[in-house]
């Protein structure tokens, strides 16, 4: 918020004195809703009003709690200016905060800017735990549990072919392609509509949506994140630019869940929609015209739609909030800058690559159970999964082995708790990490090492059901664990099979023709973001014989 000029040179004493008075205030408060003086959970105390501020991580917060907790323990509280954290480092803990209290520890941190007026509360990770939020989930998982999402592997068929193809043509835009692939996946689930590149209007317009909500994401960009009571300056008022760049950026919401919404109605109208969507199915559903509740079921409707299509596009906010990944604010944890569980697919699949490179002989054991499966007559399909279990060992691996979203969305607690003796206050932000638990040695040896061999039961090369799967900490927890989590699985696995059947994935090669030794790199940032950086790699068909596969499918459509 750009402050009037007679008060700007002040402005940073005011803020001060105000979050002083605010940590005051929220200890008095607390310490009345704890008559018994029941203590708060082990952790680091910090200093006097400002907590735990000058030690918070500013690099892998993941990495600096998971050290805390093994002198802490894995319930590991500390307060930042008065607001309490606690991060849990076990399944234990998770289960027992996220799942069997779940009524209390369901609920999301404040975001002002960005939710209440950027108009981005109808995101489903964004949103409060209430009735609204149960109407959305409800519709959301009716489309994406694991039975419904098995209708749309044609079209997930369709597009990993396409992914292919580009993938055959231009190899050096691997990132880029699997960053069309999923939008194109959700975009025609979602409405229907085939999506050839990231220049299509609506992914511009999702994109422009977007870089305001990384914006808005700035540590301290706008005082109404610190001071929520900012959200009622009205527009004209002395130094509320910020209200006006919200409108804005509320526009551009309301046409991303808009337009392609609109433009399914419109299809259905004309008889022109011809491929089934979320949307049309929707649509169908609802309520006739001048029933009373039409126009909120339509609401309803539309949000759902946007939801999903907009899950997968946050992942490209990460490059925008890395720059400030050093800066220490509460603000860093109040903007989730992703859905997880999409950005959590886009991340395996580059660790994927990733992993390829450095560990030929883990692709070569997968490259060969699909030969010995498939053959190399025709492509991989759905049906082939359960013969396939060490691509599928590839994949848990992928995802454990370096977490794409460590901290995940943030939980709040809703209510003051007594958990084990412990006092926790109400809005307390609540996080699992799930670096510690899929990196604990006692459920995973040598978690930092990539071993697809650790969820093979090596008797008979099926997958061990002994083995805690990686998806119990990768998708969430609780009532906010991932609505997407079964169409992210099925994406993972139809997209790695048919691209090892295919392709062998390389080291480059410098100007002498030998292979250049290939570095893990990751983003670092405050925001619990960890994917890969950019790498270089050698994309080959295998034979000449199996890249023809792609392009006879292709030439069929």
């Amino acid at each position: 918020m750009l402050l009037p000029p007679i008060l700007r040179e002040y402005q940073y004493y005011i803020l001060g004195a105000l979050l002083f008075l605010t940590t005051l205030l929220n200890k008095y408060r607390r310490r009345t809703r704890n008559p018994r003086g029941l203590p708060l959970p082990p952790g680091p105390k910090g200093y006097p009003f400002i907590g735990c501020l000058t030690i918070m991580p500013k690099d892998d917060p993941w990495l600096v709690y998971d050290q805390w907790s093994k002198t802490y323990g894995d319930l590991l509280y500390f307060e930042v200016l008065g607001q309490p954290f606690l991060i849990l480092g076990s399944l234990h803990r998770t289960h027992e905060i996220f799942q069997k209290r779940s009524t209390i520890y369901s609920d999301r941190p404040q975001m002002p800017m960005i939710v209440d007026l950027m108009g981005w509360d109808f995101i489903l990770g964004f949103r409060n735990y209430g009735p609204w939020w149960k109407k959305q989930r409800k519709l959301f998982h009716e489309y994406f549990n694991a039975s419904a999402v098995t209708q749309y592997r044609p079209i997930q068929l369709d597009e990993v072919h396409d992914f292919l193809r580009r993938l055959s043509e231009n190899p050096d835009d691997l990132f880029k392609h699997i960053r069309l692939l999923v939008a194109a996946i959700i975009q025609r689930i979602c409405y229907g509509a085939k999506v050839e590149s990231l220049d299509h209007p609506f992914v511009r317009n999702a994109e422009a949506a977007l870089a305001g909500v990384s914006e808005a994401g700035i540590p301290g960009r706008f005082l109404v994140d610190v001071m929520p009571i900012l959200k009622y300056v009205p527009e004209w008022f002395p130094g509320a630019s910020f209200r006006k760049r919200a409108r804005v950026w509320r526009e551009i919401n309301e046409k991303v869940a808009d337009l392609p919404f609109e433009a399914v109605k419109e299809r259905l109208n004309n008889g022109t929609q011809l491929a089934p969507s979320v949307a049309s199915s929707l649509i169908d559903k609802l309520p006739e015209k001048g029933h009373p509740d039409r126009e909120e079921e339509e609401h309803h409707a539309n949000r759902v739609s946007a939801v999903a299509y907009l899950a997968i596009k946050i992942d490209s906010l990460q490059a925008r909030q890395t720059r400030y990944a050093h800066s220490n604010t509460l603000q860093l944890f109040y903007l989730s800058h992703q859905i997880f569980m999409k950005k959590q697919t886009n991340s395996t699949m580059q660790t994927f690559f990733l992993s390829m490179l450095l560990h030929p002989n883990a692709m070569k054991k997968a490259q060969a159970e699909i030969d010995r499966v498939v053959g190399s007559s025709r492509l991989p399909d759905f049906s082939d999964r359960h013969s396939l279990p060490y691509v599928s060992a590839i994949i848990k691996e992928s995802a454990r082995w370096h977490v794409g979203v460590n901290l995940g969305i943030a939980h709040c607690s809703s209510e003051d708790d007594e958990y084990e003796g412990y006092f926790i206050p109400k809005g307390t932000i609540v996080m699992g990490n799930a670096w510690s638990i899929l990196h604990n040695p006692e459920t995973y040896p040598n978690p930092e090492e990539f071993i697809p061999e650790r969820f093979l039961d090596l008797k008979d090369g099926q997958l061990n059901p002994d083995v805690r799967d990686p998806g119990c900490a990768t998708f969430g927890y609780g009532r906010r664990i991932c609505p997407g989590q079964h169409l992210a699985q099925e994406t993972l696995f139809i997209t790695i099979a048919s691209t090892l059947a295919l392709f062998d994935i390389l080291p480059p090669l410098d100007e002498a023709g030998n292979p250049i030794e290939t570095k893990a790199k990751f983003t670092s940032t405050l925001l619990s973001d960890r994917s890969p950086l950019p790498f270089k790699c050698r994309i080959v068909p295998r034979t000449a014989e199996r890249i023809t596969l792609i392009h006879n499918v292709m030439d069929s459509k």
